[in-house]
């Protein structure tokens, strides 16, 4: 599955790097989140590799759910697809967005990939094994890396959101007395953390669960953990709940590694 997933991933890359250097056309979604065609042609890409492998799982992808696509996930394993994260970045002609594809079972998410196409780096992750990958100009793999997460250092470096920083996060950031903190944007903090570039992440403010699955199965694999504010694992498949839209996530801290009772 995860072979797919890098696949599916690779080609959506490089149709977004297509639109990407002849310059995209954005419009606005209701909630006036800016979307591109690159958003959509990487989902459609996407969307038709994982019917063809798994045609039996259900996937919840960010444009389709926007049009009201949503498929019953109820006592199921599924897939979360962002097809295009960081769209903010890629409109303003920066590097940091990436593709990102998470297996969840159980609320978990247990296979992640995740593919800057812009960087030519790509970040697997599942079954307690991560890698990291450099893509070639031909968009095949040249190198494969396996990476781990560091232990956290006393001051930590952190990395925090470009386009949503808080109030919440600058506190947080002082009280944990951050030797360094890092602006970066989409899923890739929580691979800077996976590959021991890192120690921390602290996000306040509304993300959506495919915003982070598939980082936060990469940093998992490698021995990190992300955790709501109360300190349990952040879950995965959020429905139903009369006072947070579906899929959102609470506030949540991604670690490198760090001893089980920490």
């Amino acid at each position: 599955m995860l072979a797919t997933f890098e696949k599916a991933a690779l080609l959506a890359g490089q149709a977004i790097l297509d639109i990407y250097r002849a310059g995209p056309s954005t419009s606005y979604k209701a909630d006036r989140s800016p979307v591109t065609e690159a958003d959509e042609r990487a989902e459609e890409i996407i969307l038709a590799e994982l019917a063809q492998t798994f045609p039996d799982i259900p996937v919840v992808a960010e444009e389709s759910v926007a049009m009201g696509r949503i498929p019953s996930i109820e006592g199921r394993s599924f897939i979360l697809v962002d097809p295009l994260d960081g769209t903010k970045e890629f409109i303003n002609k920066r590097e940091d967005f990436t593709v990102n594809i998470a297996l969840i079972e159980n609320g978990v998410p247990v296979l992640g990939a995740v593919y800057a196409p812009a960087l030519k780096v790509a970040y697997l992750g599942g079954g307690g094994r991560a890698e990291k990958l450099v893509i070639g100009d031909d968009f095949a793999v040249a190198s494969r890396t396996p990476i781990v997460a560091r232990p956290v250092e006393p001051r930590p470096i952190c990395v925090a959101s470009r386009s949503h920083n808080s109030a919440e996060t600058e506190a947080f950031l002082e009280k944990a007395g951050a030797a360094d903190i890092r602006s970066i944007g989409s899923s890739l903090k929580f691979c800077l953390l996976a590959e021991g570039a890192a120690d921390l992440y602290p996000r306040f403010g509304r993300t959506m669960e495919w915003d982070t699955a598939a980082g936060d199965a990469v940093l998992r694999a490698a021995g990190g953990n992300t955790v709501t504010l109360d300190g349990a694992p952040l879950a995965y498949g959020k429905t139903g709940r009369p006072d947070l839209m579906d899929f959102a996530n609470p506030d949540f801290i991604a670690w490198g590694s760090r001893p089980a009772n920490s």
